[in-house]
């Protein structure tokens, strides 16, 4: 087997745009994980169970079946309820609500983390209950928890690939249709794989410098 490097350059224009694509999937499903995230993880503590159970079904149910089934549904389904989002919004979408439920007991264990004291302290100088929150109990718990959820920012891009079976060309979807036109698959695979390297790499240095500096 001998190397192309012309076969390289010729798919380097389709890996850019499958690179883009990976990475506003990356970048918009770990914020919406991280936002919603913390709202299940906050309703989980509200005093209503009749908050707390529906919530906590739901976040089981979407914990525990695969993304691939929930990107089919929210691709295939919703469409017959007259529900139609682009095939990235939707591959957005599910993976934000997919890593929430995950990221949700990542904030849990945070917030569980926080001595009791803190909130002691708050009681004795009468803060307010959105105050106590979120000048002391959720600063403390999200500098616990970063390392948790930038292993999770990894999870997310290298479940990417899969927005490719909702026809999302991200590099995977990119390389799959470069190697299928014009039969050469070695060199656009072998790109791709040393990219998600790279980026998981440089994502794990980031997350490091961004944990170092929260304990200081």
């Amino acid at each position: 087997m001998q190397w192309d490097w012309g076969a390289v350059a010729d798919f380097m224009p389709h890996f850019w745009d499958g690179l883009l694509v990976t990475l506003q999937a990356l970048a918009l499903g770990s914020a919406i994980s991280f936002v919603l995230g913390l709202v299940w993880a906050l309703l989980m503590r509200t005093p209503s169970r009749f908050v707390r159970w529906p919530v906590g079904a739901v976040t089981e149910f979407i914990r525990n079946t695969p993304l691939l089934v929930q990107l089919f549904f929210l691709f295939y389904v919703l469409p017959e309820w007259n529900i139609t989002f682009s095939a990235l919004t939707t591959g957005v979408v599910a993976i934000g609500l997919h890593y929430s439920t995950y990221t949700m007991q990542v904030y849990r264990a945070g917030i569980d983390a926080v001595p009791v004291g803190q909130w002691e302290a708050a009681t004795a100088l009468n803060l307010p209950l959105r105050r106590t929150w979120t000048a002391v109990i959720l600063p403390q718990a999200v500098r616990r928890v970063v390392p948790a959820l930038g292993n999770y920012v990894i999870a997310m891009l290298k479940d990417t690939p899969l927005l490719m079976a909702i026809t999302v060309l991200d590099m995977l979807g990119e390389a799959r249709l470069f190697s299928q036109q014009n039969f050469q698959f070695t060199e656009p695979l072998t790109v791709i794989g040393v990219a998600f390297i790279l980026i998981s790499y440089l994502a794990s240095v980031l997350l490091r410098g961004l944990e170092r500096r929260l304990v200081r």
